[in-house]
């Protein structure tokens, strides 16, 4: 049986964050996974998609122009110059050569191929054995979740590696899930002239983020001509009843609405297996849906788990976060432990929608005395002088009790740059009065932050 010191069982982001650092730092690294090293986020999640947002979001602005610089008399939509930057730019067509080459000449030990944990410190790979002397990380991911539709198994579907791969877009799409990856995709379908349907089960957009922004992003949808419907559930799908339509898909909705469009693209989440992996050998429970660990992102003793498969977050800057925390651990270095209550996440619609700690909801129901202070970005100089295209707010959630912010939204542009500064606010716990007499530049989006702060003033 071959021995390493740490076996790597998934390289995403966080795994070949871990793999490569501990291959420097002169241990012998084996780094697994069956599909490319890097996962998701470089060749279909992160990267390319927020190229689209780019892209889509600059003819956009081009639209903007009449009325605030002059006029355009036409703004053409080329979706292969996306296409080619994906391919060329950000994946190398799909294709991890250097990133494996990176890993390697630090010293690391590659194996394409499936692992699976069978006991404390030891990984079977496609049916051969290795052992662990010091521990194994486990960096699963998560893959897109199916939802149980009839007929969906019968019909041909996109999810986010298709659309990130797509040479061209359809004419119509209809997609499923109305969350962030949802909304993010629509939006970029429907500014390069795609006709786009969103249909989300839950009573409104964006369900995990504040009420205010799923207004807000529904009439930004409406106003941009992509069709909402929420609260009914697609029902069935099935093939075009009539060949050689350009609608390939039928969708009827449980409300008994039939929409038809050449394309269907499913976003109703992603899904982690711990089962899958092996977990289950080192105690991890059977019906286990992520891994629990403890705040060294230990599993079991000699087990780490980093990203998706914890159900810290599905974002690549947590699986970079605890990776970072297990390469401590793993060297016996001192550092802070894994703290969670200032999780940022930003989704990248336009105007972005960012949050920090808890929403509103998510604190009342935690027992917080919640007091809330908001403004409208339009109210504040810069959001007026910005003017179109200026959608959005600054909500915060403090608790008057301990004199802290417990959690924000921010929507508008650049509001995952703008919830930074509201990301420090909650995880040092920096108090209300401090925020309240910093300096806030003038004229600028964060400058928002003040104003919101006097409205929590007024309703104290």
């Amino acid at each position: 049986m071959e021995s390493f010191d740490i076996i790597v069982v998934g390289m995403g982001p966080g795994g070949e964050h871990v793999a490569n650092t501990l291959a420097e730092r002169g241990l012998r690294v084996l780094g697994v996974d069956h599909g490319l090293l890097g996962g998701e986020c470089p060749y279909w999640g992160c990267i390319p998609t927020k190229m689209m947002v780019r892209a889509a979001d600059a003819l956009a602005e081009a639209r903007r122009v009449d009325g605030l610089a002059g006029s355009v008399a036409d703004v053409t939509p080329d979706w292969s110059l996306v296409a080619r930057r994906i391919r060329d730019e950000a994946t190398d067509g799909w294709d991890d050569q250097v990133a494996v080459e990176r890993f390697t000449q630090k010293g690391g030990t590659f194996l394409r191929g499936t692992g699976r944990v069978v006991g404390p410190g030891r990984v079977d790979v496609d049916g051969r054995p290795y052992a662990a002397g010091l521990g194994i990380v486990v960096n699963a991911g998560s893959r897109a979740a199916t939802p149980p539709i009839e007929g969906l198994d019968k019909v041909p579907f996109w999810t986010n590696h298709e659309f990130a791969e797509a040479t061209a877009l359809p004419g119509s799409l209809v997609v499923l899930g109305g969350g962030a990856i949802g909304c993010e995709l629509a939006q970029v379908a429907a500014r390069f002239g795609t006709t786009v349907t969103v249909v989300e089960s839950a009573p409104r957009l964006l369900s995990p983020e504040e009420p205010e922004a799923s207004e807000r992003i529904a009439t930004v949808f409406e106003r941009e001509g992509i069709t909402v419907h929420v609260g009914s559930a697609a029902a069935t799908v099935a093939a075009s009843p009539t060949p050689g339509e350009a609608d390939q898909v039928e969708v009827t909705l449980e409300d008994g609405t039939v929409l038809r469009a050449e394309r269907l693209l499913v976003a109703t989440g992603r899904r982690t297996d711990p089962g899958a992996v092996g977990l289950g050998s080192v105690g991890v429970a059977a019906d286990a849906r992520v891994a629990p660990t403890d705040e060294w992102c230990r599993v079991a003793p000699g087990v780490w788990a980093v990203g998706d498969i914890t159900g810290k977050g599905a974002f690549t800057h947590v699986s970079m976060y605890q990776a970072a925390i297990v390469v401590r651990d793993v060297l016996g270095e001192a550092g802070p432990l894994a703290d969670y209550r200032a999780v940022p996440r930003v989704t990248f619609t336009d105007p972005e929608v960012a949050t920090v700690g808890l929403t509103e909801a998510q604190a009342r129901d935690q027992g917080v005395e919640v007091r809330t202070g908001f403004t409208a970005l339009g109210s504040t100089t810069r959001g007026w002088i910005h003017g179109v295209g200026g959608d959005g707010f600054i909500k915060l959630v403090a608790d008057p009790g301990r004199g802290l912010l417990v959690g924000a939204t921010v929507m508008g542009p650049a509001a995952g740059e703008v919830i930074g500064a509201l990301a420090v606010a909650v995880h040092a716990e920096v108090p209300l009065d401090r925020l309240r007499s910093m300096i806030y530049a003038y004229p600028t989006f964060h400058r928002g932050i003040e104003d919101a702060l006097a409205d929590l003033d007024q309703r104290s």
